[in-house]
């Protein structure tokens, strides 16, 4: 028993190493997909917005979101609080915050892609605090020990599935990106008074695909660790899980690929990344329970999906996503948890599923926006229009990341 509780520890704790990849390939990702005149502030971002939601994590998420083996209660963390992680188990017990760390990190990530090109950095750091000290831990605490994990005791199967986070740490990213990319409003030139939104294509096609090979590794550890973590499993499903997460970002990209080949002619190749970060995403709610071909036939959709979100967010509500991370995180997570409900075989499992899906629409949502709103009242979070013109690496870290080469044409912007 002992032997067992060790190396599923130390299973664990390889696999939650392996995390930080998926916050370095999702940087790499926005980064990639942004202007070229901005991409140095990108990574900045990226760098900084981790930085911040560790400390404020450490600092008061953590006791907000509980241990997932205490099933600590909202209550209790307002009646008894214990910041800056006190009294914390020094030894394998220390694992959920460690995860939780990496966690928030990636999640926090999220709202850059689609607030790329436009957000300063000061209220980018504003907005992830609020971000990692509120919104994340809340819905973490109801998925992964409260209301939603104790669906369970109404006979809704095995209360709600989330072993990776497709709705703790995917869904919740992407939501508050669609409130930051609400309250920002369009790049300047992304919708001409006539005509068709303009194409702003990404600036490094090769830092957005080696960005999708990093996620993969970390997905891999993300998976596993939270499996085992969060929805105890035994350590040796982790292959199965593995195969699962590869299956879905496989499928989905190749789904992506082939909707955007008959849709626009020829595959594209930002598309099919996002494809495979959606498939990476979707499989993170049902990576223990989905058999290889489920898992599959959820990233083959997801890989749809994907795509014809971009363009609806794009064409229809006038959303500009640079990096499509609203359609994969918030599209992709909310498919992920529901396809863990249809596949299930059991419809109380597909409530609790929709429940979950109910709570991030009625309850993440609005309190994301409300927060990032509320915050833009005493933090300007747009850059001036003069600033976005010449970039964000000249305005706000008065260098290029690129300083050998011209960057500031804008010759693809309809006027």
């Amino acid at each position: 028993m002992i032997f067992a509780a060790a190396l599923s520890s130390a299973l664990s704790l390889a696999a939650i190493f392996l995390v930080p990849l998926a916050i370095a390939g999702l940087a790499l990702t926005n980064a990639g997909l942004g202007r070229s005149r901005s991409a140095a502030h990108a990574m900045t971002s990226s760098l900084c917005a981790v930085a911040v939601a560790g400390l404020a994590y450490f600092t008061c998420g953590f006791r907000l979101q509980g241990y997932p083996v205490s099933w600590n209660s909202l209550a209790d963390a307002v009646r008894k609080p214990e910041f800056f992680l006190q009294g914390m188990d020094p030894g394998f017990g220390s694992l959920p915050i460690l995860l939780g760390l990496f966690s928030v990190g990636l999640s926090a990530l999220i709202p850059l892609g689609a607030a790329a090109d436009r957000w300063r950095l000061a209220a980018c750091w504003l907005s992830t605090l609020l971000f990692a000290a509120i919104t994340y831990p809340a819905f973490a605490h109801l998925a992964w020990g409260g209301l939603l994990a104790r669906l369970a005791n109404s006979s809704l199967g095995h209360g709600y599935l989330d072993a990776g986070g497709a709705g703790a740490i995917q869904a919740t990213g992407g939501l508050t990106a669609l409130a930051i990319a609400w309250l920002l409003e369009p790049r300047r030139g992304k919708y001409p008074a006539s005509g068709m939104p303009a194409a702003i294509p990404a600036h490094n096609g090769v830092f957005v695909l080696f960005g999708c090979m990093l996620a993969w590794a970390g997905w891999l550890g993300l998976n596993a660790a939270g499996a085992i973590i969060y929805g105890r499993v035994p350590p040796e499903n982790s292959l199965a899980i593995a195969l699962n997460t590869s299956l879905a970002a496989s499928a989905s990209s190749l789904a992506a690929a082939v909707t955007t080949r008959v849709r626009f002619r020829r595959p594209d190749a930002s598309l099919i990344a996002n494809g495979w970060m959606a498939g990476l995403v979707a499989s993170s709610a049902g990576c223990a329970m989905l058999k290889p071909a489920t898992a599959s036939l959820t990233g083959l959709l997801a890989g749809i999906l994907v795509v014809l979100s971009v363009e609806w967010f794009e064409l229809h509500l006038k959303v500009d996503d640079p990096c499509g991370s609203i359609s994969v995180h918030a599209v992709g997570g909310i498919w992920g948890i529901l396809a863990a409900g249809i596949f299930s075989g059991n419809s109380g499992q597909l409530v609790a599923q929709l429940t979950a899906i109910a709570t991030l629409l009625g309850f993440t949502f609005p309190m994301s926006y409300g927060l990032n709103w509320a915050a833009a009242r005493f933090v300007r979070y747009r850059v001036s229009e003069h600033g976005e013109q010449q970039g964000l690496d000249l305005d706000e870290l008065g260098a290029d990341a690129y300083p050998e080469f011209v960057v500031h044409a804008d010759e693809f912007v309809q006027r």
